[in-house]
């Protein structure tokens, strides 16, 4: 899928290690996949006392959510809903994303926006060419943006206010997809795994082989070179989704003035944000990805409020303050799963 509301394709940097072969561990086998789906990477590390391979079920997971989610397929359920079609009775799957879209939207005052893709395509950042942007265009594009405009149906149907309307789901997509992932692999017997598609990610349990909390490192969004990591921390029983427009952004070849990759969705312009990266721990991936996207295109305060106003979220965001310099901003939640020295 392309980016939407997540303003960048880019996914702040995480990693964690996967040791070569399988182990065993009493009655408990390690299993390790890679590879490649919903347009990025994936790595899951699992273990279970089942000797079964899960290459199958995990391929399943990323075939059903595509068939419901995904823009790229003509024919899946919001490629046909986009196009017009209101006879589509979307899934369980779309609804659950839906609803979830629905209550970060509101919680965030509207930063948080799947209909916003006609506007990041129009100032050049979808995959067409950007669009000559001024105030007469962007009154004329915002029709077109609000998930207020946007029901979902007691028959489970789409209903949009005006024809036009889009849906883009990307910015939270891939943390649905690891929740499902992991639904999956508890659903089999999984006690302990750790879940990672495109950044996004989903722990269970602990890292039987070490016997710890699933270490996971945080990139240094002011490294544009290779990688430094700028945090470590360790998860159990958490999510974690991570967004950054540090190294997105558009220089007009024109007036050379900087455009970076986050879009206001209620305004409809550009935003010259301070936020470098933001990370947010939530008890699914999926409302994660949510919230750390829309702190990225949110002032810091704001984001702070819900922060600190929402206990089943802790944060970590890295800015630049009044002067330029470097700063952080962590919740007492998320200081606690730092990796102590």
């Amino acid at each position: 899928m392309r980016a939407l509301l997540k303003y960048s394709e880019f996914l702040l940097g995480l990693f964690f290690v996967l040791l070569g072969g399988c182990a065993e561990t009493a009655s408990l086998r390690e299993h390790a996949y890679q590879g490649g789906a919903l347009g990025t990477s994936y790595s899951i590390k699992v273990f279970t006392a089942d000797t079964t391979d899960l290459q199958p079920a995990i391929d399943s997971v990323f075939r059903v959510v595509n068939q419901s989610l995904s823009t790229y397929l003509p024919e899946s359920d919001i490629s046909r809903i986009n196009s017009g079609d209101s006879g589509v009775q979307v899934d369980e799957m779309f609804a659950e994303v839906f609803k979830m879209s629905v209550e970060i939207y509101q919680q965030t005052d509207g930063y948080f926006d799947p209909t916003v893709g006609i506007l990041v395509d129009a100032w050049g950042f979808g995959p067409g060419p950007a669009l000559e942007m001024d105030s007469t265009r962007v009154d004329s594009l915002r029709q077109y943006v609000g998930l207020g405009k946007v029901q979902l149906t007691p028959d489970s149907r789409i209903a949009m206010q005006q024809s036009g309307i889009r849906l883009d789901f990307n910015a939270i997509a891939k943390g649905y997809a690891v929740d499902r992932l992991g639904v999956m692999l508890e659903d089999k017997g999984a006690a302990d795994y750790l879940v990672e598609v495109g950044g996004e990610l989903r722990t269970l349990g602990i890292n039987q082989l070490k016997e710890q909390p699933w270490v996971v490192g945080i990139d240094d969004p002011q490294v544009l070179e290779g990688r430094k990591i700028k945090q470590i921390i360790t998860l159990s029983d958490r999510a974690m989704a991570s967004s950054g427009n540090y190294r997105k952004f558009r220089v007009d070849s024109i007036t050379g003035k900087k455009y970076v990759h986050t879009i206001d969705p209620r305004t409809g312009y550009t935003k010259d944000s301070r936020i470098l990266a933001a990370s947010v721990l939530a008890e699914t991936c999926m409302r994660a990805d949510g919230f750390a996207t829309a702190f990225m295109a949110m002032d810091l305060e704001a984001s702070k409020r819900i922060l600190e106003s929402d206990d089943s979220l802790e944060g970590y965001i890295i800015y630049l303050d009044e002067s330029g310099t470097t700063s952080e901003y962590m919740t007492p939640g998320f200081k606690a799963v730092l990796q102590q020295d």
